[in-house]
């Protein structure tokens, strides 16, 4: 009878662990995002679709901790190409109407 007990509370720990196991391979890879996909996993992980987009979640890389300061950056460097280069537009039509009215 004690067995039996024990057996099934070792059968019981290895389905939760199988479970979660998504957030244990979160956990193990030091995500930033971990509560998230804990919950994500525990609230939707009883579907099999759940289950799998929390395991591809978890082994994807740690996204940038400052992503909103890297995309103002990014659009920053952006506009200053844009600007360089309508710059450098002009100046070229400008060179090349001084040169025709020179001729």
């Amino acid at each position: 009878m004690v067995s039996r007990s024990v057996f099934e509370m070792l059968v019981l720990a290895a389905v939760v662990a199988l479970y979660f196991l998504p957030a244990l391979i979160a956990d193990r890879r030091g995500r930033h995002d971990l509560l998230i996909l804990a919950l994500f996993n525990a609230v939707l992980g009883w579907t099999v679709l759940g289950w799998l987009l929390a395991l591809v979640w978890s082994l994807q890389p740690n996204p940038p901790k400052d992503l909103g300061g890297q995309t103002r950056d990014r659009s920053r460097r952006l506009g200053m190409l844009l600007f360089s280069r309508r710059l450098d537009d002009r100046v070229q039509a400008r060179a090349t109407r001084t040169a025709e009215r020179e001729r």
